[in-house]
């Protein structure tokens, strides 16, 4: 058989190169095309592989539509995993829209203008951040459950904003898949003030990034079933991966043989709320379309990071825990802008209001003797796509898009607290067709988007959604959409009072890096 072109983007970071590596021990069914960024770093990672056939470098920019373009021809799958990510995305808001964004369009046009596009496997890879917030008691979530990204996270917008463009593409065969936290050697090495951003509550289904790699590779595989396509899902390495985030600090911390997250770490430096994260009901769908998990113990998984760690991390099990936490860990939190401590010092109210939902909740935090660790038993942890703690979607699940009927649309639409102004519907589930939001904003949008993908108003998503921040900038306002939508307060309201009012408006950006620049 005839080998398969596979054009790969973001092939230097942790997940592009181990799908690199995966589809690299198939170069007997593949070629494979990267494009990288120029630099001395990227040619030095993959100078074992610059004479192979079976590898072409494209050095260039995924803003650039000739760099993309050049990628796209000739190729059988495109899979866009390349763009700003967090951490570095936080520090830029500005370039992280505009670039994650840009790339999405470039990518679906170049494909668009192949005399084959019909037949061209793309592959995006989307976020759990796109759902934001999602603790106890809405910790389960699925595809289809209400978009709601946190406040100040721009890689959430840029990366929301671009599933919907492959979404609305009109190609016959894009996929979104939701990437999770992903689970990697060098994740130890991350130091970095966002650590404390994430509530010590919070869940998350981490994905390995082993499984991750196998994932890019399999679905280039004719294997994969045609109804894979046009749709949206989870990624997770299953049940034995949905852990609490003090949990990830118990495991990450037992790898460096650093003891207790209490010893190093304060209970108030940690948020209350506002970052991201869920454990999937809908995760093994995935792997029953791919079969990508290595379903290997997480427990095994760290203990093999830490037998891999260089020396000068094993010599941290022998420092004073005083000394670490009061030089290393302490000052990370005064960081100006992005420490937690440096909100309460500077009296930055909007990220306190925001993360913690008031000073006062902040002060009753209170040290580790009276914070309630939430630890849920591991049998609750296992499920499959027919979880009965599933959110309700507004329409009648057991029908297929195509049966839903103009009745259908409409229940759903008021559901989310709007209306359906298109008066038919031809069945085809990625036609557009228009809707109005309980705001009055009119837009278009496929079925498939807003009940597989839980997409809703574009002209509602808070942020500045232009890539630029120029107008319209919509306010991070979500007690009041709740107010009005059934559907989104589903996610709000068990995480937030029905009195709460805090508007978060472009005034919360002036001085960060990416905002005034141009």
């Amino acid at each position: 058989m005839a080998k398969k072109t596979v054009f790969l983007t973001g092939s230097s970071g942790n997940m592009g190169w181990h799908g690199f590596q995966e589809l690299y021990k198939r170069k007997d069914k593949f070629d494979i095309v990267l494009l990288n960024r120029d630099s001395d770093k990227n040619r030095q990672k993959f100078a074992a592989y610059a004479n192979d056939p079976s590898v072409k470098f494209l050095w260039g920019d995924l803003r650039k539509y000739e760099d993309v373009l050049a990628g796209v021809t000739g190729a059988d799958y495109v899979l866009h995993v390349g763009g700003m990510v967090s951490p570095a995305a936080d520090y830029d808001p500005r370039g992280t829209i505009k670039t994650n964004t840009t790339a999405a369009r470039n990518i679906v046009n170049a494909v668009k203008a192949q005399p084959n596009a019909d037949e061209i496997g793309t592959v995006y890879i989307g976020t759990v951040a796109e759902t934001g917030e999602r603790d106890d008691p809405i910790h389960w979530g699925r595809c289809g459950d209400p978009i709601k990204v946190s406040v100040y996270d721009h890689y959430a917008i840029s990366k929301t904003i671009a599933e919907s463009i492959f979404a609305e593409s009109g190609l016959k065969r894009w996929v979104s898949l939701r990437q999770s936290g992903i689970l990697y050697a060098n994740i130890i090495k991350n130091y970095d003030p966002i650590m404390f951003h994430v509530p010590i509550n919070g869940v998350l289904e981490w994905a390995t990034v082993e499984d991750s790699g196998r994932m890019l590779a399999n679905v280039c595989e004719d294997w994969v079933s045609e109804d894979f396509w046009r749709n949206f899902y989870n990624i997770g390495s299953g049940a034995d991966y949905r852990i609490t985030n003090f949990e990830f600090e118990e495991y990450l911390l037992g790898a460096l043989g650093l003891g207790s997250t209490k010893k190093l770490f304060d209970a108030n430096w940690y948020t209350l709320r506002n970052f991201h994260g869920q454990w999937y009901a809908d995760s093994d769908k995935l792997e029953e379309y791919l079969h990508f998990r290595e379903n290997k113990p997480i427990k095994q998984y760290f203990a093999e990071i830490a037998a891999d760690l260089p020396f000068y991390f094993k010599m941290a099990k022998i420092a004073p825990k005083g000394i670490v936490k009061a030089l290393g860990m302490k000052r990370l939190t005064k960081t100006p802008v992005y420490g937690t401590m440096n909100w309460f010092q500077t009296n930055n109210e909007a990220r306190i209001n925001a993360y913690f939902g008031s000073r006062k909740a902040w002060e009753e935090i209170g040290t580790w003797k009276n914070f309630k660790i939430w630890l849920p038993p591991v049998a609750e942890r296992k499920t499959t796509y027919g979880n009965t703690l599933n959110l309700k979607h507004g329409y009648d699940e057991s029908k297929a898009l195509s049966e839903l009927t103009v009745a259908d649309l409409q229940k759903a639409a008021e559901f989310r607290g709007g209306a359906l102004v298109s008066k038919s519907y031809s069945g085809d589930p990625y036609e557009k067709l228009t809707w109005r939001s309980a705001h009055g904003s009119t837009f278009e949008m496929s079925v498939n988007l807003v009940l597989k993908g839980g997409h809703w108003s574009p002209d509602d998503l808070p942020g500045p959604n232009d890539g630029d921040f120029n107008n319209p900038f919509t306010p991070w306002n979500f007690d009041e959409e709740a107010k009005v939508n059934p559907f989104f307060a589903q996610v709000w309201y068990p995480l937030h009072s029905k009195d709460e009012h805090n508007v978060y408006g472009e005034e919360i950006f002036k001085g960060m890096k990416g905002y005034e620049e141009a």
